[in-house]
């Protein structure tokens, strides 16, 4: 029980999870939007979140973001090392036009991460930006490009779902936002320090109504979009209410991250039925 449980942490700690999330975004993007799977691509953004996760939850607090000092850290950081020259290995099978958006969202990552501005930190400590930063990097890697890997049009029903899934991970960080209230620095400035925790959550079951919204101003529309998201919809809505400012340990960062994975296996079951 004992190993069990060590490796558990090791999978959260080490952003596995969240990678796995990742990957369900960029799988459900597939379905809703018929793209072919790419492998070379889910590898790449895999091994490439892994590496980019832990460097940002560690590598800010590292001396130069090389010397680590706990030894658990160092473990992590090995390992996001292999997983970044596996990631390095599947980014050479990637097209130009990728490679270039690819590298937007990494100057974003950066910026997000390692300071460059005279009176911030980083852009992660400029009030209020930290969640929109976030979302606009998940949503752009896990629709806009897969789209421009596969050179389709940047069409309505694209921005339709991209404009849902940046809402859909502003949402997934409001427990986030919650549970940290009482560590995060007053600058940051986020949405529960600005609001208090229940208009926070109030903001965000709006955010839930409009996610769905979108869903009917597609020029397409797909039953496994309608029935997929509708189910979302209620687990999106269920996770907010639920949401305490007193969280037990994994409420955020397991159960919360598993709603990309539990939704893919959602619209993967109905893509088979319908």
């Amino acid at each position: 029980m004992k190993l069990f449980k060590q490796f558990f942490n090791f999978y959260i700690d080490a952003s596995i999870h969240v990678a796995l999330a990742v990957i369900a975004l960029l799988y459900a993007t597939d379905v809703l939007l018929n793209i072919p799977i790419d492998l070379h691509l889910n590898f790449f953004v895999f091994f490439g979140t892994i590496s980019g996760y832990n460097f940002i939850k560690y590598g800010v607090e590292a001396k130069k973001y090389v010397l680590v000092a706990l030894r658990y850290h160092k473990i992590i950081q090995f390992f996001s090392v292999f997983c970044l020259f596996i990631a390095g290995y599947h980014l050479s099978f990637l097209d130009k036009n990728s490679l270039i958006f690819l590298a937007v969202i990494l100057v974003l990552t950066l910026l997000y991460a390692v300071p460059v501005l005279p009176n911030a930190k980083n852009l992660r400590n400029l009030g209020g930006l930290k969640i929109f930063i976030v979302a606009l990097v998940w949503a752009g890697t896990t629709v806009v490009f897969p789209a421009i890997k596969e050179e389709i049009a940047i069409s309505w029903d694209v921005l339709v779902e991209t404009l849902q899934r940046f809402v859909m991970i502003l949402i997934l960080l409001v427990p986030f936002e919650i549970r940290d209230l009482a560590y995060d620095a007053p600058e940051l400035k986020t949405l529960p320090q600005r609001f208090g925790v229940a208009n926070t959550k109030i903001i965000a079951s709006f955010g839930v109504v409009l996610f769905y919204a979108l869903t009917f101003l597609k020029d397409t529309f797909l039953m496994v979009d309608v029935i997929g998201k509708g189910i979302l919809f209620l687990v999106l809505g269920i996770t907010i209410f639920s949401t305490k400012r007193n969280q037990s340990k994994y409420f955020s960062s397991f159960w919360v991250e598993a709603i990309p994975i539990f939704w893919f296996g959602i619209l993967f079951l109905l893509s088979e039925l319908i």
